[in-house]
């Protein structure tokens, strides 16, 4: 079963991404480092609720 996240800039909290992941598989948060185009660089993106 997959679900919808949102990820979160971890320097200015801007809601930058939505993406699908498995539950089943990876139960914790998720802490990707990707692309911010309000900070202009890559910074670490972690799930929301």
């Amino acid at each position: 079963m997959r679900t919808r996240i949102t990820l979160e800039c971890m320097e200015c909290k801007q809601r930058n991404y939505n993406t699908m992941k498995d539950k089943k598989t990876h139960p914790d948060r998720m802490e990707i480092s990707k692309y911010c185009r309000f900070c202009r660089k890559h910074t670490t993106h972690r799930e929301t609720k």
